[in-house]
């Protein structure tokens, strides 16, 4: 069965040395010392370990199963959930008058991370409830918030999102779903719901459902779309639970993953439900749910491949195989380990650089949800929202990428069901689709993100890596090493931006060069991390640190992401400079 520790080193390694958190000026950030992070990180990794990890495999196996109308969850994980509430790990982030702890949004995407390594399929049913909570605490009236926000802070009820219907997933314009208004100012919601994740479950008394329906007679397409809260059973105004409403399960859909989340069609038949925020402002309601779980759903990616790559890494100073080709190894066994030849260091150096790097990127873009919120800083704001579809669509299909590649580390025992490494592969899968399928994400970056405010946030991001190669160029080991690879990338983005710009005339050369450009961003993005750690690790050397291994391995992993990923940028301005032609050279009969 796979194992798996939480990388507590470098999680303090990314808030102190990289980020220098309690250093910052965002409200909560001053308290955030190593001590405290250290503390509640650690307790983090021990839940991950010892209680949700090994109910991985039990989750894969067993699965969900409908019976009687309710969700049934696999053995064991009703058990591990009341132990996650109790621990205060589901509203670390929620304002103390709700019940959470009031802690900064980092500290929650620290913490989550070692829980989804451990077990992606249970820790989705606490992640909707967030993420639920969220747009209710953003858009919601004080009377909504003040019923649902404590219940869903605590998981005593938990939370889904509705959007996909059988005919309409992306273009939320066709939905059916109707919700008519009624004399006490409530709707009633009909329609179908299908994809919905812990859409019904049996380790939590109530779920609140956010549905996007469409009043009859608003706009048509997607300026037409309300979100409601829909309970499963009705909450009194007393806040006790009252009748049953008009909302059932389908279905469980079979999975190719993440068998332990009940992923369910929802069937809602004029069920109560109660408008969020203004009619026909649906989308804008949701967007917050959407960017808050876009930013989780990265952390899937890379939180997949880094069990993954540690099992793998296992493996390979295990299983001997073969002798290295530079001399024996291990003269008193048949064979040297696998982790002597060079193209398995390769492959297991892809996944460590890439896993400490997505890391960074993911906790830094957390800091800037931080300060947008806490600081209401609309630049932070706005590079936040820039590199949201990066963060969302790069490091999910890089997290799947690098699952598969642990699991080619076991030949032919990779693929046997015994050995736990297909689940990593199965379950990463889906964070390439859900949440807007990544083809949507890198649209959204090109066709959206890129010009917003004028484009400003992008060309504040080129000034930041612009200043920090500057500031920085004094120093030769961080110059020749992270510092020229990252101003070749730099240009290479910089140039398929400007390719962009003059294709207005024919927007199919930038969208066919979409997504290149969300993987040329990513790779510069996890270079801009690397460089910044890689001076964060020297420093560290030179003041004195006393974990000098653990600093040098930081920098030669750092060293060979640069060198041997970061060219990368090189080839998918290539392929974007090519334009439409090719891609859209043939008539749709002759696929």
């Amino acid at each position: 069965m796979p194992s798996y520790t939480a990388p507590l080193k470098d999680y303090q390694f990314v808030l102190h040395d990289l980020l220098k958190v309690s250093e910052q000026d965002v409200p909560g950030y001053a308290d955030l010392d190593r001590d405290f992070t250290g503390a509640v990180l650690e307790e983090a990794g021990k839940i991950s370990s010892d209680v949700l990890s090994p109910l991985n495999v039990v989750g894969d196996t067993m699965g969900c199963v409908l019976e009687n109308g309710v969700v049934r969850t696999p053995t064991g994980f009703k058990a591990a959930f009341d132990q996650v509430r109790e621990g205060g790990w589901t509203g670390m982030d929620v304002p103390e008058q709700y019940g959470g702890q009031g802690l900064p949004y980092i500290m929650h995407t620290a913490a989550q991370e070692p829980m989804v390594s451990a077990n992606m399929a249970f820790n989705m049913y606490q992640g909707l409830t967030h993420g639920a909570l969220s747009a209710i605490l953003a858009h919601g009236s004080d009377a909504q918030k003040d019923m649902y926000a404590p219940k869903l802070a605590s998981c005593e009820w938990t939370g889904t999102m509705n959007l996909t219907e059988p005919h309409c997933g992306t273009d939320l314009g066709l939905m059916r779903t109707k919700a008519v208004p009624q004399d006490d100012g409530s709707f009633k919601v009909s329609g179908q719901k299908i994809f919905i994740s812990a859409g019904d479950h049996d380790m939590a008394e109530n779920i609140i459902h956010l549905v996007l329906a469409k009043i009859p007679g608003g706009p048509d397409g997607i300026k037409g779309v309300s979100l409601f809260i829909v309970p499963k059973i009705i909450v009194n105004e007393d806040g006790s639970l009252g009748d049953r409403n008009g909302v059932s399960v389908g279905k469980i859909e079979e999975k190719m993953g993440i068998h332990g989340n009940s992923t369910c069609v929802m069937n809602y038949d004029e069920a109560k439900g109660y408008l969020i925020g203004e009619e026909h402002k649906g989308m804008r309601a949701m967007f917050v749910m959407m960017n808050e779980a876009r930013l989780g759903v990265g952390l899937q990616g890379y939180a997949q491949s880094e069990v993954a790559y540690q099992n793998a890494v296992a493996y390979a100073k295990d299983r001997l195989q073969g002798r290295a080709v530079t001399g024996v190894q291990n003269p008193d066994g048949p064979a040297d380990p696998l982790i002597v030849h060079p193209d398995i260091r390769r492959n297991l150096m892809d996944q460590k650089s890439f896993n400490e790097g997505a890391r960074a990127f993911t906790f830094w873009g957390a800091s800037l949800l931080d300060r947008a919120h806490q600081n209401s800083d609309k630049d932070a704001e706005g590079l936040v929202s820039l590199m949201t579809p990066v963060i969302k669509g790069f490091l999910t299909d890089k997290g799947f990428e690098y699952a598969v590649a642990a699991q080619q580390v076991y030949g032919g025992h990779g693929y046997i069901e015994e050995w736990g490494m297909s689940q990593f592969a199965r379950d990463a899968r889906i964070a390439m689709i859900y949440e807007g399928a990544n083809g949507v994400q890198a649209l959204d970056l090109v066709g959206r993100k890129l010009a917003i405010d004028g484009g400003k946030h992008l060309m504040g991001f080129f000034e930041m890596v612009k200043s920090f190669i500057k500031e920085n160029e004094g120093n030769e080991a961080l110059k020749k090493d992270f510092l020229d690879p990252l101003k070749a990338a730099s240009k290479d983005m910089q140039a398929a931006a400007m390719y962009f710009m003059g294709s207005m005339k024919n927007p199919n050369n930038a969208l066919s060069g979409s997504y290149d450009f969300m993987h040329l961003m990513g790779h510069v993005c996890l270079g801009y991390m690397w460089a910044h750690m890689g001076k964060a690790a020297m420093e560290a050397l030179d003041g004195g640190a006393s974990d000098t291994d653990f600093l040098n391995t930081k920098i030669a992993t750092g060293r060979y992401y640069m060198a041997r990923q970061l060219p990368s940028t090189a080839l998918h301005l290539a392929r974007i400079n090519t334009g439409a032609d090719t891609v859209m050279a043939l008539e749709a009969a002759n696929f």
